[in-house]
């Protein structure tokens, strides 16, 4: 909007934005009826974490890192004590990888469907919270709610609790499931096959805006099965490298709007996450769910950031239909885990969060005491990329629209990525700037 050569602000603030997690505030500049800038400005305070993490005991480490998020436990969990294995030369028994992958099943599960529910579904349905949307799509809300519960109870049985699991160790697990216990969750668990594909046929259906997006794609690969906790790291762009070599390619630096740190492929954003990791492994997926989402009508590889909705669908039945294959072989092992032996090193990890890469380093003295630590976690890698989909998602709209529609086709993009900025309920304060 033009007004001679006066500059215009109009700030709104929404007071209240539950279905964004942690601290953020985005501003928009439109210039001569055209929007030139979007950035998402993070400014909550710094964590800590791999500081906090120096001059521990290798054995705290687990339990630590899991206190990073509330929702993807696991996922930290995981990347560390692969990487502290890496350094002791660990390596697990075959009952500990498959009990791994049942974790990490759960954690895709829980993660997935409280997105899906109460985070995304209430922006294609026109609500402003799962709370409104429940009085008209009860069943949807309550399916949701009993998905999760299920990923709730996978993480329980091999992790003592659900959020902030303990029962993870370097080399293993510190107990091993009983038989009964394991047998009672598998009938939940194939009793919640018709409600998974369900799913993907019910996010399929959503009124899905239509917005390709230009994105690198990053995640693992592995060769036998669809990557969960092990892999090489590959892109769209023809990249594929041991994940010990992933700081030879990928950079994190500072950007004066945001306290988040913002990573980089050899300088370019770039797409972590459920979208880049089904375009990357599609041929990896279980038949049953291959066979699902070609009977929708979503189809993949897609550059469409809104389809990572079906995506998830598709990868909460994908985790059912694993947990379900390791549990039917299930056996109390002699032991449930390898005993350690420390020593000094550098090691890595990377695993696959339901949000995308999550790559750890540590390098540890002879004891096994942590001498430095370095964790990236996806909604950092996916930074850079968030704006570059704000600007081009926004700059579709007419710039004259109203700031509210503009803002709420903003907040639609954030929450797609499902960003983890913090534990905590915040909001998202924009600022447009028209000149």
């Amino acid at each position: 909007m033009t007004d001679g050569a006066v500059t215009r602000s109009i700030n709104i603030t929404v007071p209240v934005l539950a279905r964004v997690e942690g601290e953020g505030a985005l501003d928009i500049c439109i210039e001569q009826d055209r929007i030139v800038a979007a950035h998402l400005r993070i400014y909550e305070p710094p964590r800590l974490f791999e500081k906090f993490l120096e001059g521990r005991a290798w054995h705290e480490v687990p339990d630590m890192v899991a206190r990073i998020c509330g929702i993807c436990p696991v996922a930290y969990q995981m990347s560390a004590v692969h990487a502290l294995e890496g350094i002791f030369g660990t390596v697990v028994t075959p009952w500990v990888r498959a009990m791994r992958r049942v974790l990490y099943c759960g954690e895709w599960i829980e993660s997935h469907s409280l997105h899906i529910h109460l985070l995304a579904a209430p922006d294609f349905l026109g609500y402003a919270s799962a709370i409104e949307m429940s009085k008209d799509y009860p069943e949807i809300v309550r399916r949701g709610l009993r998905l999760q519960e299920l990923g709730n109870a996978l993480i329980r049985l091999l992790g003592g609790r659900s959020v902030h699991p303990v029962g993870v160790r370097v080399g293993g697990f510190y107990h091993a499931p009983g038989m009964s216990e394991v047998a009672e969750l598998l009938g939940r668990l194939r009793a919640a096959l018709p409600e998974a594909e369900a799913l993907i046929a019910w996010t399929a259906a959503l009124d899905l805006p239509a917005s390709a997006t230009p994105a690198i794609t990053v995640a693992l690969r592995h060769g036998d099965e669809y990557p969960m906790n092990e892999g090489r790291i590959v892109s769209s762009t023809g990249l594929d490298i041991a994940i010990a070599d992933y700081e030879q390619h990928f950079a994190e630096s500072h950007e004066a709007h945001s306290t988040a740190l913002f990573s980089r492929f050899d300088g370019q954003p770039y797409l972590v996450g459920p979208l880049a990791r089904l375009n990357l492994n599609l041929d990896q997926l279980d038949p049953a769910v291959r066979r699902a989402l070609a009977d929708g009508s979503v189809h993949f590889p897609s550059a469409n950031m809104f389809h990572s909705i079906v995506v998830r669908a598709a990868e909460i039945h994908q985790a059912l239909l694993e947990a379900i294959a390791l549990l039917e072989v299930y056996v109390v092992p002699e032991a449930p885990y390898t005993e350690v032996t420390p020593r000094a090193g550098v090691g890595y990890g990377c695993t696959e969060a339901p949000r995308g890469i999550l790559w750890h380093r540590y390098e540890t003295d002879a004891a096994g005491r942590i001498l430095s630590a370095r964790i990236v976690p996806p909604t950092s890698q996916n930074q850079a990329q968030i704006e570059a989909d704000l600007l081009h998602t926004l700059q579709a709209l007419d710039a004259n629209s109203p700031s509210e529609q503009l803002r709420l086709r903003a907040e639609q993009v954030i929450r797609n990525y499902d960003p983890c900025i913090s534990c905590a309920t915040h909001f998202l304060k924009l600022t447009v700037r028209r000149t």
